[in-house]
């Protein structure tokens, strides 16, 4: 069992990373569970097209899709915006495009994380002009505290505070995606440890 409270990085020094469980993966896996059966009821058994965007929704996509009960097929997008720090640049453009068409199918855009809605209003708008039969986005984790612009997400796991958060795919510098928890993470510059 995991403290409420961890240090990561270099141990010695006072640049010392603390993180805290903010979203237990046993309560994650309930709400991935609750969001495919709504999916499910949505299309009632039509297939479905899941779109990940890369790289930080690959742990939801893939823990989603498998729970969905209807036909699937999968492809992934890869944008930035957020570089290599904790701010969204605001700038977004695309690093990896869809393998195929997407007209006339039903496409779930799945996300990490819909913080200020830049990104997701910027994919929305690409998507839309691809025609797909339907275009509905199904996000882990919600930020409204930070919206931009007017977005939101038809099917959401959790709604968050406005906290840096990590895990489960969610990263920092590359760093995290592996942790099964979603945590919020201090860093010593924030002075919140």
């Amino acid at each position: 069992m995991l403290s409420r409270r961890e240090k990561a990085g270099n141990m010695a020094g006072k640049d010392v990373e603390t993180r805290e469980v903010l979203i237990r993966r046993a309560e994650i896996d309930k709400r991935v569970r609750a969001v495919a059966r709504q999916i499910t009821r949505d299309f009632k058994g039509e297939r479905v097209h899941l779109i990940g965007v890369l790289k930080g929704a690959c742990i939801f996509l893939s823990d989603l899709v498998r729970e969905i009960n209807l036909e699937s097929s999968i492809d992934f997008i890869a944008v930035s915006s957020y570089g290599r720090g904790k701010e969204s640049s605001g700038q977004v453009r695309v690093l990896k495009d869809l393998d195929s068409s997407i007209a006339g199918l039903n496409v779930i855009l799945v996300e990490d994380i819909l913080d200020t809605g830049l990104t997701l209003s910027y994919l929305l708008r690409v998507l839309r002009q691809r025609r797909p039969k339907t275009l509905r986005v199904a996000a882990l984790l919600d930020k409204p505290s930070r919206r931009l612009k007017p977005v939101e997400a038809n099917y959401v796991g959790f709604k968050i505070p406005n906290e840096f958060v990590v895990g489960y795919g969610l990263d920092y510098a590359e760093r995290f995606r592996n942790l099964k928890d979603v945590y919020v993470l201090h860093l010593p510059e924030d002075g919140t440890h």
